[in-house]
């Protein structure tokens, strides 16, 4: 974990209430795939977690989507205004675990890691599928930027305005990828509706409220196989078979 003053880039919106926020920093390693940061909003008490969704030296793209005061308050800042983060935060995906063929699902704002993720497993010579869900087509991100990485996406919208019609698990049925190894991040209850579909090789990035995002306060706890452990320091990516669902 380490504190750092970052310097917004750009603040864009990509689709509704959603938000691409690019900062910079000199000096700043890159992060892991699936860490996550906590952004000290000023005003607030209480820092946002937000997933890294890329990362290099010297510069990070979050994705956040207004939910609240904290987040509507990030959302009007402009570029050159400074934040402070802890960055660093939770362990990330383990690449070196898909041995050829790598699955990736994400829904809604959930999919904010998968670009890095897809990057880091192109990199590494894997090929690479996606499977994204939304509620609708207005709601859609990061179809494109996965496509350019060099992921085959497909979609899933709730309405049928784009893509398959109904939920992750139904476009997993009609696609029938082929893969070794998994990475699921969203909403819970999508996670839980995955893990009966899924094999036992494979990762769940867990989403939960965060009092502290450094283990401090327990507000994140969760049970697992091994007891309970804390989203935010052990977290928030677990082995499937770490997760008594």
């Amino acid at each position: 974990m380490e504190k750092r003053i970052y310097t917004i880039a750009a603040n864009t919106p990509v689709a509704p209430a959603v938000y691409r926020l690019e900062l910079t920093s000199d000096g700043v390693p890159g992060l892991r795939a699936g860490q996550f940061v906590e952004v000290a909003v000023p005003g607030k008490y209480l820092r946002r977690p937000l997933s890294v969704s890329l990362s290099e030296p010297g510069r990070l793209t979050l994705l956040y989507k207004v939910v609240g005061g904290g987040t509507a308050a990030l959302a009007a800042m402009e570029p050159g205004a400074e934040l402070e983060l802890l960055t660093g935060l939770g362990n990330g995906f383990d690449i070196e675990a898909c041995r050829e063929k790598a699955l990736l699902i994400g829904g809604g704002i959930g999919v904010a890691p998968l670009p890095q993720l897809c990057r880091d497993l192109r990199a590494a010579g894997k090929q690479v599928w996606a499977i994204l869900g939304f509620n609708t087509a207005s709601e859609l991100i990061l179809r494109d930027e996965l496509e350019a990485l060099g992921a085959t996406v497909h979609v899933a919208t709730m309405d049928g305005s784009a893509g398959i019609r109904g939920l992750v698990t139904d476009a997993l049925r009609q696609v029938r990828p082929d893969f070794d190894y998994y990475y699921v991040c969203g909403p819970m209850p999508m996670m839980r509706a995955l893990y009966p579909l899924l094999p036992e090789a494979g990762e769940f990035s867990l989403e939960e409220r965060m009092g502290c995002g450094t283990g401090l306060c327990f507000g994140c706890t969760i049970a697992t196989i091994d007891g309970p452990k804390r989203i935010c320091h052990d977290g928030p990516v677990f082995k499937k078979n770490m997760l008594p669902w």
